[in-house]
């Protein structure tokens, strides 16, 4: 079983309604999922380019679309909130979503708000995107600022309400200002190793360490650009390398997925930032190569029980303990 601890399956439900498109998930991704064996994710609400110029309105257009597409497709859908639903999902066989945020851009510092989206049932958050904005300072942005004041009441009202707290994506100084003001659990659910990619996305052995002690998970990131600064060596062998370099810095039961998959995007969404939307990680395409991921796996001495781990119960136990 696995559980993919980020996808931008919201956008793709949302560019495609848009279009007029109905039961997208169903239609474009369920039969991927099962071949892949995904029992569920974390899906997240991400303003995409070009429509970051709005966040607000757009933030709103995709609670729009996502949740028509979730009361239409109730039949293999099931928002998890707490550990009760995740449980439920498996044995009502429907995927097991938690409907995340890849970044508040969209509440601008009106704090409360978290409120209204942990309501609302959303369980995971991260600050920012790659932007700054009035709470945090993502990875694309200014080196020496961090989180705000906002940002600091809004991690500690997550932490409050029971929200996973993501760092994905936060630049170094966000990373250890949130560190610094939360105590729990926090992950990185789509972030790999900088010491074998050095890219500001990555992480250092130190902030993965970090994320270890606080008893999160570093999610394994499937995007090339994050695997090998050679594109040569952007492949499924080089990605698990990044999962062996954060099992002997973090210990096994710190690591998980979060492929990060946006193959079926291929829009003026991902065109800002990636180089060449035609070039993915060479064996890993899609998440159907599931497979030949798990069996590297096993070649290179990991037990079942380690599999077992880093594929769903290091973050059902962050389910159990965060959400209740």
């Amino acid at each position: 079983m696995i559980f993919d601890g980020h996808g931008d399956i919201w956008t793709d439900v949302t560019l495609k309604r848009s279009k007029d498109k109905k039961d997208i998930i169903r239609n474009m991704h369920l039969d991927r999922f099962r071949k892949g064996n995904m029992i569920g994710g974390i899906f997240v609400i991400w303003v995409d380019p070009p429509y970051d110029k709005n966040p607000q309105a757009r933030t709103l257009e995709i609670i729009e679309h996502m949740s028509t597409e979730i009361m239409e497709n109730q039949d293999i859908i099931k928002i998890v909130k707490n550990t009760k639903d995740f449980d439920q999902a498996l044995s009502q066989e429907k995927l097991a979503v938690i409907i995340g945020m890849e970044g508040l851009s969209g509440i601008g510092d009106r704090i409360n708000l978290i409120n209204a989206l942990y309501l609302f049932g959303v369980r995971h958050m991260s600050l920012t995107w790659n932007e700054e904005n009035l709470l945090a300072t993502g990875a694309r942005g200014n080196p020496d600022r961090g989180l705000t004041q906002k940002g600091i009441e809004a991690v500690k009202l997550m932490e409050k309400l029971g929200v996973i707290i993501d760092l994905s994506h936060a630049n170094d100084k966000t990373f250890w200002d949130i560190y610094e003001n939360t105590e729990g659990i926090i992950i990185a659910s789509h972030s790999n190793a900088r010491a074998l990619c050095n890219v500001a996305r990555n992480l250092s052995d130190e902030q993965i360490k970090a994320i270890a002690e606080r008893e999160g998970l570093v999610g394994l990131n499937s995007f090339n650009e994050f695997i090998h600064l050679d594109r040569d060596k952007q492949d499924i062998h080089h990605l698990v390398n990044h999962l062996d370099h954060m099992v002997e810095v973090a210990g096994i039961d710190h690591v998980g997925f979060g492929f990060d998959f946006f193959h079926y995007l291929k829009t003026d969404t991902i065109d800002s930032f990636v180089e060449n939307v035609n070039i993915g990680t060479k064996g890993f395409e899609t998440i159907e190569k599931i497979p030949d991921l798990i069996n590297i796996l096993e070649t290179r001495g990991y037990t079942k029980e380690d599999i077992e781990k880093i594929s769903y119960k290091n973050y059902y136990r962050i389910i159990r303990e965060v959400l209740g």
